[in-house]
């Protein structure tokens, strides 16, 4: 029988794994728009550690190996930004970048008091779109990010919590 991905807290020492998979994982994007400079190929692993610090990570784990990563943290207003969200390539397809972004969103709200979540993504990334319009995210706005990329804003509000009344 396999090993089941299990999601949690990234500590200090998945930097590193957090890194070399963000690399792999976003080659393919680095493709897309033909530009090899974009921010997670050029993030430092000072900056990661900085953001696991600071910042709500998570991973997926499978045994040992760091097979997926979702960053979040919240502004002024409010807003969980959520971003760098990869998933191994051997392992795409299979629910665990919903998962993963799921994770973020929780904690945003369990731990942070978010009231509503914003990301993004690539104009030319439909995989990602496709993920994030399931998930309920509707484009807001364009902005073009410091590597020159063309990204899509999407936003959602934070869902009601459903109660159950009891008789």
């Amino acid at each position: 029988m396999g090993m089941s991905v299990i999601i949690s807290a990234a500590t200090a020492q998945d930097a590193e794994q957090i890194l070399k998979l963000q690399y792999l994982c976003f080659q393919s994007e680095a493709e897309l728009y033909g530009n090899y400079r974009i921010d997670p190929l050029v993030q430092t692993l000072d900056s990661v550690r900085a953001e696991i610090a600071t910042n709500l990570v998570f991973v997926a784990r499978l045994g040992d190996e760091v097979v997926g990563s979702v960053r979040g943290a919240t502004d002024q207003d409010g807003t969980g930004q959520i971003g760098r969200l990869c998933v191994h390539p051997r392992l795409q397809g299979h629910g665990l970048g919903a998962r993963l972004l799921r994770a973020a969103e929780s904690g945003l709200v369990d731990e942070r008091s978010a009231t509503r979540f914003r990301l993004h993504t690539g104009h030319r990334s439909e995989g990602n779109l496709r993920l994030y319009r399931r998930a309920g995210y509707a484009p807001v706005g364009i902005e073009t990010g410091q590597d020159g990329v063309r990204m899509i804003l999407l936003e959602k509000d934070v869902a009601a919590p459903v109660y159950v009344a009891s008789a």
